[in-house]
Formats: C-alpha cells, sequence, structure tokens
C-alpha cells in the first residue's frame, strides 16, 4: 500500500467533526463566551455557528426549530441522521419574558437543545468563579457578576474575560448540576437561580474529545 492511499485510509477512518448552532438570546455576551469556549477546545468541534440577538425566548425557539428541521432536511439527501452530525441549540433567559415553558417544550419537541438560565445569563458566568444560589432577579446577579469579575460592566455592556472563564468551565458545570438539583429538590426545578448551560458545553466538550480520540 502506498503512502498516499494510507493516508486516505486514516483520514477516512477520522470521525467528522460535528457542528453546532448556537441561537442566542445577546448579541454580545453569549456569541463572545461560546467563541472563547470553541478556542478552549482547540477548535476540535467544527462550526459553532452562533447566531446572536436572535429575539426573545419564543422566537430564538421557532428559529431555532426551523433550523433543526432544515438540517434533517439536509442530512436525509446526504444519507445522514440528525443528531449524529449536527445539534442546534437555543440559548435564552426568563429575565421578564412571557411563554418561556411554551419555548423550551417547543425546543424539546423538535429535538432542539435548550441552554436556559434563571433569572439570565450572568448565573453561568458567575458559576466559573464561585457558587451562587440565593433567590435574585436580572439586577441581581448581574451586580454580583460585576463584583466578582472586575472586567465586566453591565451599565458599558463590557463583557468578561471569557477567555479566562472557560478555563473554569467544568467547575461552572459542576456548580450548576449542583444548584439544578436543589431547584428540584425544592420543587421548582427551574426556578431561580438555575441554568442548564452546562449541557451544552458539555455537550461540546464531548464532541471535541470524540474527534480529537479519532
Amino acid at each position: 500500500m502506498t503512502h498516499q492511499n494510507s493516508l486516505k485510509r486514516r483520514q477516512s477512518l477520522r470521525a467528522p467533526k460535528r457542528k453546532f448552532v448556537i441561537f442566542c438570546e445577546g448579541a454580545n455576551t453569549e456569541p463572545v463566551y461560546f467563541r472563547a469556549l470553541q478556542q478552549y477546545f482547540i477548535g476540535a468541534i467544527i462550526d459553532i455557528e452562533i447566531l446572536g440577538a436572535a429575539g426573545v425566548p419564543t422566537t430564538i425557539a421557532r428559529k431555532a426549530v426551523a433550523e433543526a428541521a432544515s438540517i434533517r432536511r439536509n442530512n436525509r439527501k446526504r444519507n445522514q441522521s440528525f443528531g449524529q452530525l449536527d445539534e442546534v441549540w437555543a440559548v435564552f433567559d426568563q429575565d421578564a419574558h412571557l411563554h418561556v415553558a411554551q419555548a423550551i417544550a417547543q425546543c424539546r419537541d423538535a429535538g432542539v437543545g435548550v441552554a436556559y438560565s434563571n433569572p439570565c445569563f450572568e448565573l453561568w458566568l458567575a458559576l466559573h468563579i464561585q457558587d451562587f444560589d440565593q433567590a435574585c432577579d436580572r439586577h441581581t446577579i448581574q451586580k454580583h457578576l460585576e463584583g466578582v469579575c472586575p472586567e465586566y460592566d453591565r451599565n458599558s455592556g463590557k463583557s468578561p474575560n471569557c477567555n479566562k472563564l472557560v478555563k473554569s468551565v467544568s467547575i461552572a458545570e459542576t456548580r450548576a448540576i449542583s444548584q439544578f438539583q436543589r431547584r428540584i429538590d425544592e420543587g421548582s426545578s427551574m426556578g431561580p437561580p438555575s441554568t442548564t448551560v452546562h449541557l451544552l458545553t458539555i455537550a461540546l466538550r464531548e464532541a471535541s474529545a470524540s474527534f480529537s480520540r479519532t
């Protein structure tokens, strides 16, 4: 077997990279965070397509569901099954939004992942630095994040140093899981404070590890 044929065979055996399409409510902080996470995973995941400022939760859900349907159609043409290579995620907050439960149900029924935070995404960022488990609104958690993360300024729209934060993503995941379990034990699984962003970061990590091992 020639070297060229051997190389082609190794390349054909290598698992394809997976595509994650992430619809974000925010135009700044969430896209900055997920791009930093992509770099942290050393680019092993292809095409993290971040669509920021996608609207309120119901709008995000509608767009994400439509994208998932489009991916299914394209994959059928290529004889690929949805979920094998591609994932669609909706990232949004409770905040003061209405119909959040409806948006979550719509996503889940369509096989779209949900990374939800109550009251807001800044809670997830704060968990990279320290545990936080007190009832709060958006203003409380944003003020808390300013106190533990000097780079962040809610008034000027300045985002935290996400390249630094993502180094602690596994710690944030552990804290988020414990926090979410406490809400379940209290009978309010998605009450404040709670977040499921860890489900998305774990999926990204596993896709990265899977590709790196092949």
